[in-house]
């Protein structure tokens, strides 16, 4: 580490001499190992950073050099904040180091793994003076590690496995594990290993385990386990979660080699293989076969008379493995014994996997005399092994390449100093979830195999197509050129193959299918391009081909990244905003035909920092795309019933009902009608008092789980309004079943309703319409006197707009409200 004054942790001044040497240092320190270095100082408990770690976090260039303790704790996610802040405050009380891996949210908004280390330095009175450490980004490897866990661990189906979380408690339990722990995973999850299968201490289980987590290097041993009866192998590998632990059944194999080594039985029940060999002798150097069993017989197809007396090369084909053979016999010559993995062939050249434990006989201390190999057939598994690492680079359902090893493929081009312009496609086809929806998934996996075979075949064999999953295939081309405008001809010119090889029709199981695929293509030469670069600049010019109108190839333009990247930033403030409490309700009154306010409709609005009030157009469409829709219609929907709670303890206001808009995302989420449910109970709220308004382009699509869930909300005393009505999505045959109590004509028909009889009609029969289903109808946007008269000749009885008031803060509300009441 720098020492305290090192001009590494500061941002600016020049480096000279030592200070500049130690500078240096730091540098290649954050460099080689994807780092930044920071310090706390003291007693200001400020913390300064390098500028590799400003880089890292996605600090502004023009951001402060140092921030608070406190606020420097914010930057990790709220699941990480308590773990980090304990160890910060052992560090600087105690002068306690430590080592923690945690997620943090950069100043863009973006999750990442990290590793945070961090030691105190004292004073010779032992106080601690200022604390300084490093902060490593582990998100790939994290990743990584994660994808190969989920494979090894979902796919390993023939072997029993669970995973252990850092206390020993079961995460995951596959059925194997189960048959063979005689214990469902509901008995397991949850519980530690030790409760299980040690419960008395007595096994070496809870010290091998622990060496692995403090080690990081997996272990293989095993163990007689009482509770169960049986000898288990367990082998455990280190993740970052805890502990992956395969189990196997060893009894029999532990049995057999008792029984042989002890002579307390015949070898010739063994289900293993057993076989004796002398140890060869000046004469004859060369071992020779004297004894094998019969399940030597069985799974060899070969006799005793044919075996005896012969060397056991005999068993030796093209695939056995040269270097374990020699490693047996060195281990043999040191009378050792040794344990190995080796091809044999039967009789018939049929190949096997046999694990085998070779063990050296001395007959009354002549030395070598015999050496007896017991084994078995490892066959089946080594062939789920096999099929574990290509599941962890294949797709499989259309065996194409998948992800990581696309990346891994990429990454070793990228890395070609005397690369060619190359040229990366996404492909989506289009309206694959339609067919999906209507003709089945069969039909839908049919196809995604159908089109990756005809993928495949528009490339040559240098090149890449791999399927990222769902519908989405990536193309990668290799060595198109030194010539940028030939290169992208050359891509296009794939691209438009592909075009016309996807677009005919497909026999899907006797039904003809004609589809189309929309393709985005982005090329790379000598440029330094990250490959998240690349991949997204390829998926942004896929959506820009959809946006053309489908089946059709796009260029990237950087044009797309800069929309790309506004509503990325955008995002980003709108988390900040958040967090940092920078939305605010405004609330618009909404009166009777005699003037009288029966209620106000939430409209959320946000008090920016820089840009002032900013209306909810400006960004609610990346709320919703973002999904950051969800917390801000909850918070929304928990503001507008503590304020109903408020007036709900004063008379001239207990009457008054709040309206809250319901977002389409947010109406679909699962949990919506219970976190409705939990906030009505909490904030103790009339529910009747409580409007929810859905936007009519909720009917397109999902009617009967609409009409569930509305029906459960209106059988709790929820009054539901449908907003906007009129714009064209609602069906009167789903209309007559929804449980509705309000209309809202849209503001578009009050408008222009004076002056086009077109829009007067609409409202007229949306009103009627209202009435006739014994609803309640509520007119927005009224601005004029005439535009009010006119509804009320129509039969509407309440109005919503400017005529009355425009949406005010609560505090200017209420000053409203007492000057109308007087």
């Amino acid at each position: 580490m720098p020492p305290v004054n090192s001009p590494a942790l500061q941002q600016h001044p020049p480096r000279t001499g030592a200070a500049a040497a130690a500078g240096q240092l730091l540098d290649l320190v954050e460099w080689s190992t994807a780092a930044g270095a920071w310090m706390l100082e003291l007693p200001e408990r400020r913390v300064t950073w390098t500028r590799r770690l400003a880089a890292l976090l996605k600090l502004p260039h023009d951001s402060a050099p140092s921030l608070p303790l406190a606020r420097a704790l914010d930057l990790y996610a709220p699941e990480s904040r308590a773990l980090m802040t304990s160890a910060f405050e052992a560090c600087l009380e105690r002068a306690v180091p430590f080592d923690r891996e945690a997620e943090i949210i950069t100043a863009q908004g973006d999750r990442l793994w990290v590793r945070t280390v961090g030691k105190a330095l004292c004073d010779p009175s032992g106080i601690v003076v200022c604390v300084q450490g490093l902060l490593q980004d582990l998100t790939e490897k994290k990743r990584a590690e994660q994808e190969s866990l989920n494979a090894t661990v979902r796919l390993s189906s023939t072997l029993a496995s669970v995973t252990l979380d850092h206390e020993g408690r079961f995460t995951y339990v596959n059925r194997e594990s189960e048959r063979l722990l005689q214990r469902s995973s509901v008995q397991l999850l949850g519980h530690t290993i030790w409760r299980v299968l040690d419960d008395d201490g007595s096994s070496r289980l809870r010290s091998e385990l622990r060496a692995v987590q403090n080690s990081r290097l997996s272990v293989e041993f095993e163990e007689f386990f009482p509770v169960l009866g049986i000898w288990l192998e367990l082998r455990a590998y280190p993740f970052e979660e805890g502990i992956a632990l395969y189990l196997r059944d060893v009894s029999a194999w532990q049995q057999s080699k008792e029984q042989l080594l002890l002579l307390q039985t015949s070898i010739n029940r063994l289900n293993d293989i057993v076989v004796i060999a002398d140890a060869g002798s000046p004469d004859a150097p060369h071992p020779r076969i004297v004894f094998v069993n019969d399940a030597f017989q069985r799974r060899t197809g070969y006799s005793r008379d044919e075996v005896l007396g012969q060397t056991p090369r005999m068993l030796q084909g093209p695939l056995t493995q040269r270097a374990e053979l020699e490693r047996i016999r060195e281990a043999l010559a040191q009378s050792q014994p040794v344990r190995a993995e080796l091809i044999i062939y039967k009789k018939d050249g049929e190949q096997f996997w046999m694990e085998l434990e070779v063990v050296p006989v001395d007959y009354f201390d002549r030395g070598l005399t015999h050496w007896i190999a017991v084994a078995r057939d490892i066959t089946t598994r080594k062939a789920s092994e096999d099929e574990i690492e290509h599941l962890a680079f294949y797709d499989a359902l259309t065996q194409l390449p998948n992800r990581q090893l696309l990346m891994s493929r990429l990454r070793h081009v990228l890395a070609q100093a005397d690369r060619k312009i190359g040229a990366l496609m996404f492909v989506d086809l289009d309206h694959f979830k339609l067919l999906n929806d209507t003709m089945g998934h069969s039909r839908g996996d049919m196809l995604l195999r159908k089109a990756a075979s005809r993928l495949a075949s528009c490339i040559s064999p240098d090149d890449t197509v791999a399927r990222l999953g769902g519908d989405e295939f990536v193309v990668m081309l290799q060595d198109l050129g030194d010539n940028l405008p030939a290169a992208n001809a050359r891509a296009l010119a794939v691209g438009e193959k592909i075009l016309a090889i996807l677009g005919e029709p497909y026999d899907l199981a006797r039904y003809s299918y004609h589809g189309t695929c929309s393709i985005g293509i982005t090329s790379f030469n000598e440029d330094e391009v990250s490959i998240e670069d690349l991949l997204k600049q390829a998926d942004l010019a896929m959506y820009q081909a959809k946006a053309s109108g489908r089946n059709a190839v796009c260029f990237f333009d950087p044009e797309m990244q800069a929309v790309a990247t506004a509503n990325a930033a955008l995002t980003s403030e709108l988390r900040h905003g958040l967090r940092h409490h920078e939305f605010v309700l405004h609330y618009q009154p909404q009166v009777g035909s005699d003037g009288r306010m029966l209620g106000v409709e939430a409209l959320m609005r946000w008090q920016h920092p820089q840009r002032g009030l900013v209306l909810p157009d400006a960004f609610i469409p990346q709320a919703e795309d973002s999904g950051l829709i969800l917390p801000m219609g909850q918070w929304a929907l928990e503001s507008a019933c503590v304020q109903l709670a408020l007036w709900a303890a004063h008379p001239d206001t207990e009457q008054l009902s709040i309206s809250v808009n319901v977002s389409v995302r947010q109406f679909r989420n699962p949990e919506f009608v219970d976190q409705v449910m939990n906030v009505i109970r909490r904030t103790g709220v009339r529910a009747q008092r409580l409007k929810l308004e859905l936007t009519e382009s909720l009917l397109a699509t999902g009617i009967e789980v609409t009409i569930a869930k509305m029906g459960i909300l209106k059988k709790a005393g929820v009054t539901l309004s449908i907003d906007d009505f009129g714009m064209g999505y609602s069906a009167l045959s789903y209309l007559k079943r929804l449980p509705l109590d309000q209309l809202k004509i849209d503001r578009s028909f009050v408008k222009d309703m004076l002056t086009d009889p077109n829009d007067a009609a609409i409202a007229r029969t949306i009103i009627g319409l209202a009435q006739s289903l014994g609803l309640s109808v509520l007119a927005e946007g009224v601005e004029t006197e005439a535009q009010r008269q006119l509804l009320s000749q129509f039969g509407c009885d309440c109005y919503q707009g400017h005529l009355f008031c425009r949406a005010l803060p609560i505090d200017q509300l209420e000053v409203f409200m007492r000057s109308i009441a007087q």
